[in-house]
């Protein structure tokens, strides 16, 4: 294990590098620092890596090309890369159960995007596709790309709506899924908010999707991915989950049975930052019908592989295999439902009333307020947060009536229940003490609001006082 002082070492050393060649970039990773030790950070899909992680991204591989996969690269002298590509893939698999993992993907929309090329390439019976799989890319005709751009196009996927919790990626249009899939959304149910696995079915056998997509990034509980699995086979469907956000509950055995995502699916999706606690980027498991088609995802749609963020994947994997993750992933589902419960206690309203796992989403117009003057009123107090919709959100995607907490981070500091209850009582401070602004002619505004500053500057300060007995980095000194 290494001493604190290395650790300060490490950071100052290159600091000192950075700022001999470009001041200001090494003044703004100091005050990013102090601006995190410094704020209640609730979003729900960041977190703190380790210093070893963060280390592991700041080296040589940084300038390597290494296109292919381990041991058939495009380019010579990848042996070192092969060497970190295999260690991520390795404890990847190990830590999941699964038979294959493919860590190359930049973000979670790049893992989606491989699954989904994945998934079309192997389920597609497709004569164009064959022959663009059997000849050279410079070989095929004008006819041939028209016939395999029709083939594959508009090829139907369902998952979970934007609004109920769902992703960008899963076939929206502002994404390249959405335009790339003639797409259905399911929802929840309008009186309690929960996945209504019934009426889930009944649309995947109206519509026929080819993939059946679970998962989500704001829906605050388990998903039971037994019987969605069930559903996807009664129509024929490639079951896909994309675990993003709760990727670290899994790793740490808090999901587990019918809630573990990797026994159930065809193929699983993940970023490895958010509960995960590692560098940001993608990953994909699978079993080994699917390998062949998931490791062609560079060139396929991906660009070249970062070697870097590979090595640090791979030291988060083995730091997320040690017994106290499980600890800290069990740590964070308990803040998250006394911070839930801590909410309640003050009147918020929350969507399905509660959490079963790391986020919580407060309807905030029970406040009176929209999603971005919460979320603007909440950092001017120190409480970083952001606005999200809620199920039949009035206010669409970008005001919201909802703003999206979560535990990991304020969880990797320490913090316990007793905190989180401490928390929530400076969220609903805050959120009480505003009131909804109005435009220049005076009509009401959606994002203008009116909170007292010496309100906002006490709440950070006790925010502060709150953290003060947590450090961030508490082995990196900078001084």
């Amino acid at each position: 294990m290494s001493s604190p002082n290395a650790e300060s070492t490490a950071f100052r050393s290159a600091l000192e590098v950075i700022r001999a060649v470009e001041p200001r970039v090494a003044d703004a990773i100091g005050a990013e620092l102090v601006d995190q030790r410094e704020s209640l950070k609730l979003i729900a899909s960041e977190n703190y890596a380790s210093p070893a992680t963060l280390l592991a991204m700041g080296n040589w591989f940084s300038d390597k090309y290494a296109e292919g996969t381990v041991g058939r690269r495009f380019y010579a002298g990848c042996q070192n890369v092969d060497t970190v590509e295999a260690l991520a893939a390795e404890h990847a698999k190990e830590l999941f159960g699964a038979a294959h993992a493919y860590v190359q993907p930049h973000s979670g929309i790049d893992a989606n995007l491989v699954a989904f090329w994945a998934i079309l390439a192997d389920r597609v019976e497709s004569p164009a596709l064959k022959r663009a799989q059997a000849r050279h890319v410079n070989d095929l005709t004008e006819q041939d790309w028209f016939a395999l751009r029709r083939e594959l196009g508009n090829q139907r996927m369902l998952g979970m709506s934007l609004d109920a919790g769902g992703h960008l990626t899963h076939g929206f249009r502002p994404n390249i899924s959405g335009k790339m899939f003639d797409q259905r959304s399911y929802g929840t149910d309008p009186a309690t908010g929960l996945v209504d696995y019934d009426k889930v079915a009944e649309a995947a056998r109206e519509f026929k999707p080819l993939i059946l997509v679970a998962g989500y990034s704001a829906y605050p509980r388990k998903v039971n991915f037994r019987i969605m699995r069930e559903i996807a086979d009664s129509v024929g469907a490639t079951f896909m989950v994309d675990m993003a956000h709760f990727a670290g509950l899994v790793a740490g055995k808090v999901f587990t049975g019918d809630f573990d995502p990797v026994p159930h699916a065809h193929i699983v999706t993940t970023t490895t930052h958010k509960s995960l606690r590692g560098p940001r980027g993608g990953m994909v498991l699978c079993g080994p019908e699917l390998a062949d088609q998931v490791d062609r995802g560079c060139p396929m749609v991906l660009g070249g592989p970062l070697p870097h963020v590979m090595a640090a994947k791979a030291v988060a994997l083995a730091e997320a295999r040690r017994p106290d993750f499980a600890d800290y992933a069990s740590r964070i589902v308990d803040n998250a439902q006394a911070l839930a419960e801590g909410l309640l206690r003050r009147g918020a309203k929350l969507v399905t009333g509660g959490t079963d796992n790391h986020l919580v989403l407060i309807d905030v117009s029970g406040y009176g307020l929209t999603g971005r003057q919460a979320e603007a009123a909440l950092l001017d107090s120190g409480i970083v947060t952001n606005r999200n919709a809620v199920p039949q959100d009035p206010n669409g995607a970008w005001y919201t009536s909802g703003i999206r907490i979560g535990t990991p981070a304020l969880t990797t500091r320490g913090l316990g229940t007793a905190e989180m209850d401490a928390t929530a009582e400076l969220i609903h401070t805050v959120l009480t003490q505003t009131t909804p602004g109005s435009n220049a002619d005076g009509t009401p505004s959606k994002a203008k609001y009116n909170l007292d500053p010496a309100l906002a500057d006490k709440v950070g300060h006790q925010a502060t006082e709150l953290l003060a007995a947590f450090p961030l980095y508490p082995s990196v000194s900078l001084a």
